[in-house]
């Protein structure tokens, strides 16, 4: 099938390579001449596991091309719409502008059956206005949500563990919902959950999974606050209520909280969006998540200035980490950046290192040290702190190791990665976060 994605960001461009790679004919359309120019040539604009094989596979068999000429959408099928819906600036609501900018000049190319599929994360009730633009060139538009993990994105594309697809009612919805099907055949015949709903559903679902994720990750975080002052270990408290079934183990990890383009703004904008629909109180609680989410980064910061004697003024602190996860080169809402310049702002000597996102970091805060080298970081260090839990910190890196490098023995695990034994055994002053 013939496929045109609408914005070739993170999430644009991973759909537009993973359709591709499943056998469909796609083109990529983005308005960054940039952006465009470097795909065209096969190089990934950002760091994702497995993007650049895909990416380079698609081109060389002519399945996957891409373009700033809107005009070429003509002639697909199924138009996917996946541009970016940051927070606004002067407050939590979505910004809208993208998506609206991506319909409004898709409109003109469109044909009488196409199919317009909305993938970006928008708010409740964004699809019926959308519809209503659409639906006068005979073409139908869905929401058809996106579930991806960033470091996980590709397999998240290519094999998801659910497939949504919100359709009008009747037979256009019917025979959009059957396209769909056919678009994520692979999946569809693997067995793949496919639900089909109407189009406020499907935008819900992605917004409701991320409000609960948060919800799962902030839980954890407050519970790690009390241990503080109770002396108890959060980690074993995460595993002891995380083999209950209804529970679960994954997302209680306790730490510096989430970041990212996804998780803050998406939470924020769900809290906007029950506000304008006069049902603000039913999510109140995500204020409190997302407060929760940022006391963590005072904590990391706090940890870190009590362990260096009550302050960091011209104290060498090496950050293990930039990026908001590892697998990753996002550093958008960033806890470990935020850790980070909070230091510097202290007056400490920060250094900062990670595997792939350094590039990104120095253009949002050059004010920072930046060393690609691990252990050339870690040289002369007073303290060190981890803020991401990338392996080459976590599982590579030793104590003994790293105290031929550095000059002090304070290690903050931001991320509670490090196995707490190991590191005091060797004489490291360990702190982490909610653990004794």
């Amino acid at each position: 099938m013939r496929l045109s994605v609408i914005g070739c960001g993170y999430l644009g461009a991973v759909h537009a390579a993973a359709m591709a790679s499943i056998g469909h004919e796609v083109v990529g359309i983005d308005v960054d001449e940039n952006k465009i120019a470097s795909l065209s040539r096969g190089e990934a604009p950002f760091f994702e596991p497995g993007l650049q094989e895909i990416l380079s596979e698609g081109l060389a068999s002519g399945n996957l091309t891409f373009t700033t000429d809107m005009s070429a959408a003509r002639g697909a099928k199924v138009h996917f719409v996946g541009v970016g819906t940051p927070q606004q600036k002067d407050g939590y609501a979505a910004d809208l502008t993208y998506v609206n900018a991506a319909v409004d000049a898709l409109i003109p190319h469109l044909a009488e059956g196409d199919i317009v599929a909305g993938k970006s994360t928008v708010p409740v009730g964004t699809a019926q206005t959308l519809a209503a633009r659409v639906d006068p060139t005979g073409a139908t538009l869905v929401w058809n949500p996106e579930f991806l993990r960033e470091g996980f994105a590709v397999k998240d594309t290519v094999d998801p563990d659910r497939l949504v697809a919100g359709v009008p009612t009747g037979e256009p919805g019917e025979r959009a919902a059957d396209i769909l099907r056919q678009v994520y055949h692979p999946s569809v015949t693997k067995g793949t959950p496919f639900i089909v709903t109407d189009l406020a559903t499907a935008e819900l679902v992605k917004v409701a999974a991320n409000a609960f994720l948060a919800t799962k990750i902030s839980f954890i975080n407050a519970m790690a606050e009390i241990a503080e002052v109770t002396g108890a270990d959060v980690t074993t408290l995460a595993d002891a209520i995380g083999h209950d079934a209804r529970i679960g183990r994954r997302f209680l990890g306790a730490g510096i909280g989430f970041g990212g383009g996804c998780l803050p703004k998406d939470i924020r904008a769900f809290s906007a969006r029950a506000e304008e629909l006069g049902r603000g109180e039913s999510v109140a609680f995500l204020r409190e998540i997302d407060a929760i989410n940022m006391r963590r980064r005072d904590r990391a910061v706090d940890l870190t200035v009590a362990a260096l004697g009550g302050s960091v003024f011209k104290k060498n602190i090496t950050v293990l980490g930039a990026a908001f996860k590892p697998h990753s080169d996002d550093t958008r809402d960033s806890p470990a950046l935020d850790v980070a310049v909070r230091l510097h702002g202290l007056g400490a000597w920060v250094t900062v290192t990670d595997p792939e996102a350094i590039d990104n970091a120095r253009r949002i805060h050059p004010q920072l040290n930046y060393v690609h080298d691990r252990d050339e970081a870690l040289r002369a260090a007073d303290a060190i702190i981890v803020v991401t839990e990338w392996d080459q910190y976590r599982r590579e890196l030793h104590p003994e190791h790293a105290a031929t490098l550095t000059t002090g023995r304070i290690v903050i695990d931001g991320r509670n990665c490090l196995d707490a034994t190991t590191w005091r055994n060797a004489g490291w002053d360990y702190h982490g976060m909610g653990r004794p």
